[in-house]
């Protein structure tokens, strides 16, 4: 099933491959090799695939040719800090939608966040048409406007409803009019379902933001989802065994930042073991 093969001409006999394998699925025998029985430990991470130089190796099928090389392709550290602080969360949006083909390229990219285990249970249910989210817009709000007017706005969420309240006056106060919304969910019987949902949502997030959109994570929507309009799970197609992890609106943004804040940023502390 792993399709393991090695091209003996290339292979340089380093042992990379098994060295970095997590659990042994990889021995040496001169050429890297995959004992009978040894295939059901591997958790398809790829990293003999990633580590091997000369690119000897392929599993799954997958030929080294095809992935990206990382020497000289990756950004300068100083361009990935101005890039995580001059993130902003984004409530002024173009009307017209993000093109299709671009929401796809990074939920793809994104898809490639670190899971637990590398079981990668995240799915990524996305609003990619604009009037489909018009129409969702005006479901969700409605909804949520019923249940601060029936009382059913739990307590704790007082907050929440203050917001919702805002609509009665036309506001979008729930999406931001942003075109698009990203829901992000997993089974919740696994290993690690919040974790990896935010993570992928945060990778998906600074993509975004490379490529000049502008995002906003969205806990009301994620309240709606969960608690105060569950019925709008099953409209978006998302698994009744699944954690609702995130809710992210994101589009082309109305608004344009200059510079990064200035932030005290977290309390860190540098500890020595006895």
């Amino acid at each position: 099933m792993m399709n393991f093969t090695v091209d003996a001409d290339k292979c340089t006999k380093c042992g990379e491959c098994a060295a970095d394998c997590l659990w042994g699925v990889i021995e040496m025998d001169g050429l890297p090799v995959v004992r009978p029985g040894n295939e059901a430990n591997c958790i398809e991470c790829q990293h003999c695939l990633a580590v091997c130089k000369p690119g000897a190796l392929s599993i799954f099928g997958k030929d080294p040719a095809d992935s990206l090389p990382l020497k000289g392709h990756l950004p300068d550290p100083a361009h990935m800090e101005t890039l995580i602080m001059g993130r902003r969360s984004t409530r002024r949006y173009r009307k017209e939608g993000v093109d299709p083909a671009l929401i796809r390229r990074l939920l793809e990219v994104a898809s490639h966040a670190p899971t637990a285990v590398n079981m990668r249970p995240a799915t990524l249910t996305v609003v990619d048409d604009p009037e489909a989210m018009a129409r969702l817009r005006a479901g969700m709000t409605e909804a949520a406007l019923a249940a601060v007017r029936e009382g059913r706005i739990p307590a704790g969420w007082e907050r929440i409803g203050d917001y919702i309240r805002r609509c009665e006056t036309g506001e979008d106060i729930l999406f931001r009019n942003a075109p698009h919304l990203l829901v992000v969910s997993a089974p919740e019987n696994g290993l690690a379902p919040m974790a990896d949902c935010h993570i992928v949502l945060s990778y998906f997030e600074l993509l975004a933001n490379s490529h000049g959109l502008g995002t906003v994570w969205n806990g009301i929507a994620r309240a709606l989802l969960t608690v105060i309009a569950p019925e709008f799970r099953a409209r978006l197609g998302i698994p009744d065994d699944h954690l609702v992890a995130c809710c992210m609106s994101f589009g082309l943004p109305a608004v344009r930042y200059h510079r990064t804040v200035q932030r005290p940023g977290a309390v860190i502390r540098s500890v020595g073991y006895p």
